[in-house]
């Protein structure tokens, strides 16, 4: 008897571990229709990489289903891959989650079960919305006579701020959640930074200093840390520089006239580069007009110099966008000289100077350059 009660407590306690795995376990389902593909795959994005970790077809009806056991304690990110589209989800132990899509997924696409998950998708409405929107206005403007760009150059700057806003409002507003990393991180074609490289540093510490009390064991603040390290890193190492003098450029303008980025001492001077070639220069130039305009009087000067190849291409580029400043280019590309003065490994790149010559700031654009210099001509 007491045989068979040892053995009923045993059965009893596998159930219960059984039940209470399950319980931890995720389950993904949903339904997709309008699109002609069957199979459905579940990406796992991890702190060592990403990697496919199961697949299922479409039954007829398109509903599919995946199982992941083994969730990590924290919200982990995943991707349900069907159409040429990345769907991202974070999921948490125990979820039921419902996603589904009618055509394309990710400009359709609904979730449920997952608070985490409904974050993103909120973020990412916005935000590709704002993307597409963007592009089209670029590819109007290349299309666009030249009385009619000056108009697209404003409603695309227009556009890309309130795009940004939005992002960093998301941010703020929910820098608590992890949706807010996934947010922090993503951008917009051609940037390298959310907001400015210095300014990005007060969002990157929002954000951890929130998720770690939220989520303190999540892998993913590692990498938020190890960010923010380097980030200090490099505006310590700025700083230590800030007493150097400038590296000197020489290049010839549109008309084969030598200039030299020392004809411009005792101005407050920013050193472009860029390339007429990319997809986001009429956009940063036409931001960049605005500020040249309005702070050319106190003494703002831009030294441009272009990473093109191709002349014809340079020189359309700065008439049709009548570039006010000094725009020089020798067509070497990436292996110019005046890149590698600057050690310049990726474009756009820009450089501030003040008025005795020394490099103050890095990539600043957009609100960041404004800020910085009505903080220089207001002392």
């Amino acid at each position: 008897m007491k045989r068979f009660a040892v053995k009923i407590l045993v059965v009893a306690s596998i159930v219960v571990a059984i039940v209470g795995c399950r319980k931890n376990d995720v389950r993904i389902s949903g339904r997709f229709v309008g699109l002609n593909s069957k199979m459905v795959y579940l990406e796992e994005m991890s702190a060592s990489g990403q990697s496919i970790v199961d697949s299922i077809a479409l039954d007829d009806k398109g509903i599919y289903h995946f199982t992941i056991t083994d969730v990590a304690p924290t919200p982990s990110l995943y991707n349900v891959m069907y159409g040429g589209d990345r769907v991202p989800l974070l999921v948490s132990r125990g979820e039921r989650i419902e996603l589904s899509a009618l055509g394309s997924v990710l400009a359709n696409y609904t979730v449920t079960g997952s608070k985490e998950s409904e974050l993103l998708r909120k973020f990412n409405k916005e935000f590709l919305d704002g993307q597409l929107a963007l592009n089209r206005l670029l590819l109007d403007y290349g299309k666009a006579d030249n009385e009619n760009k000056q108009e697209l150059a404003e409603r695309y700057n227009d556009l890309y701020r309130k795009v940004k806003r939005n992002q960093i409002s998301f941010i703020v507003e929910n820098k608590e959640y992890l949706a807010s990393v996934y947010a922090l991180y993503q951008r917009l074609t051609g940037e390298q930074h959310l907001s400015g490289a210095e300014s990005d540093l007060i969002y990157y510490r929002i954000v951890s200093e929130s998720v770690s009390k939220r989520y303190p064991t999540s892998p993913y603040l590692v990498k938020l840390s190890n960010d923010i390290a380097r980030m200090e890193a490099r505006i310590s190492l700025l700083n230590s520089i800030e007493t150097r003098t400038y590296p000197e450029l020489k290049g010839k303008d549109m008309y084969g006239n030598e200039v030299s980025l020392s004809s411009l001492d005792g101005n407050v001077i920013l050193v472009d580069f860029w390339a007429a070639e990319a997809g986001n220069s009429n956009a940063l130039n036409a931001e960049l007009k605005e500020i040249y305009d309005e702070y050319k009087d106190e003494g703002f000067r831009v030294y441009q110099v272009s990473a093109d190849t191709s002349k014809v291409a340079w020189i359309t580029a700065v008439q049709e966008q009548a570039l006010p400043w000094i725009s020089v280019c020798d067509f070497m590309g990436e292996a110019s000289p005046m890149l590698r003065a600057y050690n310049v490994r990726k474009l756009p790149s820009n450089f501030l100077i003040d008025k005795q010559g020394n490099i103050i700031a890095k990539d600043l654009y957009s609100s960041a350059l404004a800020a910085r210099l009505a903080k220089i001509f207001e002392d």
